[in-house]
């Protein structure tokens, strides 16, 4: 006996040595979290209210403050009163009798209105260029017509649907949590729907799961069955035929040829019509505004916009008389593993790869704590009313080589007053055949519309958290409460509840592949982040956390690049509260570094001037707290409003229109000065709000020290592979492994190219990249460097 409980106790030590952290993940994770508001009172703020000033009759009509009171439902939680039936039989089968009590409209007979179409009889009849004119035969023509509308779209089968629907039910409940979504934004789009106008959902695209989740949540909260965009290159012809079935629609490859092409005019004319003809039937439509996960180019997709310009042509050539607009989001705690060829652009996802993807998801249920999910509907709006009013807030436009390059080489102290133009996603297909004022309106749109998705997510535990190991936090209970306080007072929503204890252990639970736990002495636990790809992960993670801090970001980092040339960065916080920043000296470095940021991190809402946001940002600077006003003596104070005065220029002006040249009429603004809070918590928040950008600016300063590193002229694929390997080599000495991220090297790329840095000219083989003939010195390449890492806070 005595040498079996020897042995025991020898197995339990080396046990306990060798899974020691194993055992702290295990304790206390796989609590229930309870469904409490959090921190802040009774209310959450009411995210995705529309724009006044570009929508204001949709923002005041499709709202009432009652909605505000309704609470959350989870989609995925079905039960015996979901069904019209009662019984322990019923309890057991309640998933697949709400499936087949979903309401599926009747399959209309589109295809033969679709052959019925004006535009395509033109075509077919040889009325517009490369129709079937002299030499070709109608009958072929429609035969190709017929091929093309079944690569774009086919029936929708109700008896798939509904299994499908039944099977997808089974899935989200065994891999999330809960997939939480506001009853009073569900109001607010069955209120639009109910005006006799089709509803076209613009969504952002976190997950390959959205294309499927979003259409079984708006099937299953009455709205009918989604008619969802996918791009074919991420699907196998198998997947694509499934997904036709489904409510699929494709756009087929030969609608990106060119303008003169016969084919080109033919498909492009086939889809107008399909468009046209679901618009009609008051379908509701699903479009995806950023590229697929994974993709590496810009944010914005080329394949949204160019669903997004027949909605607007639709609504344009009077087809429809109008639509309704919802900007949609969908966000996840993690998002959801995919294989890992998926992203690849050269591997579409087959259907076979789908199904072991489901498989493997299911195997880990029960061994990983599974997620939570919250899809967020927006405040629908007019486009008609949006296409009115967005033409009276286009205002002149330079590149960015011309606002920039002469400050950054010294020729120039003066930012010029207009507004940078910057567009890295490319027109393709039907867009291409657009007016150039008609690509513009789409392309503002679509920025328009990811704003609001974007502002209206929630954030989630895990951005909160990765946010907080990042910056080295030491009390992740204090801090996390913080920081969730934080972003609740700045209007974004969290998407997540309960027990504060409960919650940072079900948050840690969900990142312990990224981070470790270490007992220390009386019982507490040390978070450490695991070093090289933990790191970048937790600063993808914390990227979502960005968009509520912002403001106040490119606010903190414009006041270090001021103080750059006055103060060393190391010295105290009350050395640099000494220094007076004029209010100019404000807006001219927050005009520099939004020029410098790119359009896809900003996603500024284009009704919006630069310099009504450089007062924004500074007022959000004084708001919390980092600047307090300085009266200088002889001057009237900022707080007497009394004998302000508005200029005649001033005064036909419409709203939000300041993109003029108005230096006289900013006289007051000249003797307005300001110092740092010298309040304890400052210096902290301060380098908090600093390093939220610092993963960015970093690998553009890195950027910058490679032009004389790197072997041009190269591809644009080789030289980022150049620039990634030198960031990656640079994170292991430095430790810094937040900027070793490919996207980032493609921004870099990118912006130094608009900058004029760097230049692309054809070749045989491809684009290649050169180095600018102004930047080959080494000079202007440090000066480059040196004007980008002032806005940089060590």
């Amino acid at each position: 006996m005595d040498t079996m409980l020897e042995a025991r106790l020898q197995t339990q030590q080396r046990n306990t040595q060798n899974s020691q952290e194993t055992s702290l993940w295990s304790s206390g994770f796989g609590m229930k979290l309870e469904a409490v508001t959090p921190f802040l009172g009774k209310y959450r703020p009411f995210v995705g209210r529309c724009c006044q000033t570009c929508t204001p009759k949709s923002w005041e009509s499709l709202f009432h403050r009652s909605i505000m009171d309704l609470g959350f439902c989870n989609v995925v939680l079905v039960k015996e009163e979901n069904t019209r039936f009662r019984g322990w039989l019923v309890r057991r089968l309640c998933y697949f009798l709400w499936s087949l009590e979903q309401r599926i409209p009747p399959c209309q007979d589109a295809p033969q209105k679709i052959m019925e179409s004006t535009r395509v009889q033109n075509v077919i009849s040889g009325r517009v260029p490369g129709g079937a004119g002299e030499g070709q035969v109608p009958g072929l023509v429609k035969k190709e017509v017929q091929r093309i509308l079944g690569h774009i779209q086919a029936p929708i089968h109700p008896f798939l649907l509904r299994l499908f629907s039944w099977a997808l039910l089974r899935f989200l409940n065994c891999v999330f949590l809960n997939v939480q979504l506001h009853k009073g934004q569900m109001k607010m789009v069955h209120k639009a729907s109910q005006a006799g106008l089709p509803l076209v959902l613009l969504s952002t695209h976190k997950s390959l799961l959205d294309g499927v989740l979003l259409p079984f949540v708006l099937l299953s909260q009455g709205l009918g069955v989604l008619r969802v965009v996918w791009d074919s290159r991420t699907c196998s012809p198998t997947l694509r035929a499934l997904l036709k079935k489904l409510g699929g629609l494709f756009l087929p490859p030969e609608a990106n040829l060119t303008l003169d092409s016969p084919e080109g005019v033919l498909a492009r004319a086939v889809v107008h019509a399909a468009m046209e003809q679901l618009l009609v039937s008051r379908q509701p439509l699903l479009i995806f505004l950023e590229e697929h996960p994974g993709a590496q180019g810009p944010r914005l997709s080329a394949l949204g916009q160019t669903w997004l310009g027949l909605v607007v042509q639709a609504v344009q050539v009077g087809v429809i008389p109008d639509a309704m607009l919802v900007p949609v989001a969908t966000t996840y705690d993690l998002v959801p593993d995919a294989p890992c060829d998926v992203y690849h652009a050269l591997a579409p996802l087959g259907l076979w790869t789908g199904v072991l993807a489901v498989l493997r998801s299911l195997r880990g249920w029960g061994y990983s704590p599974r997620v939570c999910v919250r899809v967020h509907l927006a405040q629908p709006f007019s486009l008609q009313e949006y296409t009115i009013n967005a033409r009276s807030c286009w205002g002149s436009r330079e590149t960015l080589e011309q606002l920039l390059q002469p400050i950054v080489l010294g020729q120039c102290t003066i930012v010029p007053d207009t507004e940078k133009e910057q567009e890295w996603t490319p027109a393709t297909g039907p867009l291409l055949a657009f007016k150039e004022e008609d690509q513009l309106l789409v392309r503002r749109l679509s920025r328009h519309v990811l704003n609001a998705s974007v502002t209206s997510s929630a954030v989630m535990s895990t951005a909160i958290m990765a946010t907080l190991l990042l910056f080295k936090h030491q009390k992740l209970l204090g801090e996390f409460s913080w920081l969730t306080e934080e972003t609740l007072l700045r209007g974004f929503d969290v998407g997540f509840s309960g027990q504060l204890r409960c919650l940072v252990r079900h948050t840690l639970s969900l990142l312990r592949a990224h981070v470790a736990l270490l007992r220390v002495h009386q019982g507490d636990l040390l978070v450490v982040p695991r070093p090289g790809p933990g790191l970048t992960h937790l600063a993808r993670l914390s990227a979502e956390l960005l968009p509520a801090f912002l403001s106040e970001a490119v606010g903190a980092c414009a006041v270090r690049g001021l103080l750059a040339g006055r103060v060393p960065p190391e010295g105290p916080w009350e050395l640099q509260g000494i220094e007076l920043l004029s209010q100019n000296e404000l807006y001219r470095q927050i005009l520099l570094l939004l020029h410098l940021l790119p359009q896809d991190l900003l996603l500024l809402q284009p009704c919006q001037s630069s310099y009504c946001y450089c007062q924004e940002v500074l007022d959000r600077l004084i708001q919390c707290g980092l600047l307090v006003a300085e009266e200088t003596p002889g001057s009237r104070p900022a707080c007497d409003t009394g004998r302000q005065r508005l200029s005649a220029k001033l005064l036909w002006k419409p709203s939000g229109d300041f993109t003029d040249s108005d230096s006289d009429d900013f006289e007051e603004a000249e003797g307005r000065y300001f110092r740092l809070s010298q309040q304890s918590r400052c210096p902290d928040f301060f380098l908090f709000l600093c390093r939220l950008l610092s993963p960015l600016l970093k690998a553009f300063a890195q950027a910058a020290t490679f032009l004389h590193r790197g072997q041009l002229p190269d591809t644009e694929s080789g030289y980022t592979e150049q620039l990634l390997q030198f960031l990656q080599a640079t994170a292991q000495e430095e430790g810094f492994f937040e900027c070793a991220d490919r996207n980032l090297a493609i921004s870099a790329i990118w912006t130094f190219r608009d900058l004029g840095v760097l230049q692309q000219m054809p070749s045989p083989a491809g684009p290649m990249l050169y180095l600018s003939p102004t930047f080959t010195s080494r000079e202007n390449q440090e000066k480059l460097e040196q004007f980008i890492r002032q806005f940089i806070c060590s």
